[in-house]
């Protein structure tokens, strides 16, 4: 059956068993965190991307820009100036890596980068085709985690898709187009899984194949969520129930992370009058991070990169802004909040580093959490991996505390904190590698 449109309550497929939501069952400890837990659909992969999702013109582009340090995408101020997606690459702000690079002084230095992709607006209808919705949902579908922007500024001269600024009714039709479509997607899985078992059990096409019990808890367990407007992400799900919705594609599984896009002045102040309302939408749909920011605060400041001293004297004069309002403390002192929004979407994805360091180059090497030893080496080269001997692992606290202003492991290695290990290994945050590996060519056959 055809998904209606999204002005009205779509007629849901039917629960697979009586009860269309299951019980809730304790999460896997290895699902724990709630950042695994976004994460868990997701393709086990190192070269994960963020996009941003949003209505046109709540500042995708520009935020886009702001992040990669330059103007790559071009920010107009028109619903569909952003019909292709665009890539920016962002450094991710490391104060160990930055450490590791003054102290060994290489001549090559690589940080960790977060890729994003800016991705047009969506508008309602959008899963059903309206504003080239079909080709922006398959954008966001590429991508591997969200950062679902909202507008939280009022200003006449950039124009609202809506005519007016309401941010709780602009993540509503976000939230209820991705979940439409996923709820189109639903329509094909069950057939989908029959086919697969009949194959698997060599049964003819005609036959209705038995489901398992996962499957169909997992299948209502979805239903149920879309019905309600929630991403799949925010679901309990136990371990087999996650391997047969990974397999759906759903857009609403991916990790989500809100940016609320304020004035300059609000932003000073810290205050907001959509963010009470904001803050409850998002609780009231499963939870997640919120970052309210500026993106005129932000361009401010970019503009002055050139000169560092107009910088600390703009963020000097904005911080004496909120002073005159009777604001003070640490909160109020204004700064950038791009790097707590990179830093948000790896955590989002469960990205983490490791670093290599020597005389000719400090690189920071990106990996999933849980990332075991030869698969982290295999990031390097694929012959590390292949010929994985061990792995000889400092910490970065460790270093930091025993090195004595050397660029060298000999005091950490005579405190006994230089240790090596083997195959099951799992890499952890800031760990300092040298992997130690032999290949041999295999012989022709």
């Amino acid at each position: 059956q055809r998904v209606p449109p999204p002005r009205s309550h779509p007629t849901p497929p039917a629960p697979l068993s009586r009860v269309a939501m299951a019980p809730k069952k304790k999460l896997d400890s290895s699902l724990a965190d709630e950042a695994m837990r976004a994460a868990r659909f997701g393709r086990v992969r190192n070269t994960l991307r963020m996009g941003f999702v949003g209505l046109p013109n709540v500042g995708k582009s520009t935020l886009t820009n702001l992040l990669a340090g330059a103007d790559n995408a071009e920010a107009a101020n028109y619903p569909f100036c952003t019909i292709d997606p665009n890539e920016a690459q962002c450094i991710v702000p490391d104060k160990n890596f930055q450490y590791l690079a003054k102290t060994f002084k290489p001549p090559s230095v690589v940080p960790a980068v977060l890729k994003i992709t800016d991705i047009a607006g969506l508008i309602k209808g959008a899963s059903e085709g309206a504003g080239l919705g079909n080709a922006f949902l398959s954008h966001i579908a590429a991508v591997d985690g969200i950062f679902h922007l909202v507008r939280g500024f009022v200003n006449d001269e950039v124009v609202h898709v809506d005519d007016s600024v309401d941010p709780v009714r602009d993540m509503e039709t976000i939230e209820g187009e991705l979940c439409l479509k996923d709820l189109s997607v639903l329509e094909k899985v069950v057939e989908t899984e029959k086919a697969r078992v009949r194959k698997e059990k060599g049964i003819s096409k005609s036959s209705d194949p038995p489901l398992s019990e996962s499957f169909k808890s997992a299948y209502d367990k979805v239903l149920a969520l879309l019905q309600a407007n929630h991403p799949v992400q925010t679901g309990e799900f136990n371990g087999a129930e996650v391997d047969h919705i990974r397999g759906w594609d759903l857009i609403t599984t991916k990790p989500q992370v809100y940016i609320v896009n304020m004035s300059k002045k609000d932003f000073i102040r810290k205050g907001n009058k959509f963010l009470p309302k904001i803050q409850t939408w998002v609780k009231e749909h499963g939870g997640g991070t919120i970052i309210p920011m500026s993106a005129e605060f932000e361009q401010e400041l970019m503009d002055l990169k050139d000169d560092k001293d107009a910088q600390v004297e703009f963020l000097k004069e904005c911080t004496q802004k909120a002073r005159d309002l009777g604001l003070k403390g640490p909160q109020f002192e204004c700064k950038s909040v791009l790097p707590r929004m990179i830093r948000a979407g790896r955590t989002a994805l469960c990205l983490q580093a490791f670093y290599t360091a020597g005389p000719k180059e400090v690189r920071a090497w990106t990996i999933i959490k849980g990332t075991l030893a030869p698969q982290a080496a295999g990031t390097i080269h694929t012959d590390f991996e292949r010929g994985f001997i061990k792995a000889e692992i400092c910490s970065f606290d460790d270093f930091k505390a025993l090195h004595a202003g050397t660029a060298s492991m000999a005091k950490v290695k005579e405190a006994g904190k230089y240790r090596q290990e083997g195959k099951q290994y799992v890499m952890q945050e800031g760990d300092i590698v040298e992997f130690m590996f032999n290949v041999t060519n295999s012989k022709k056959k």
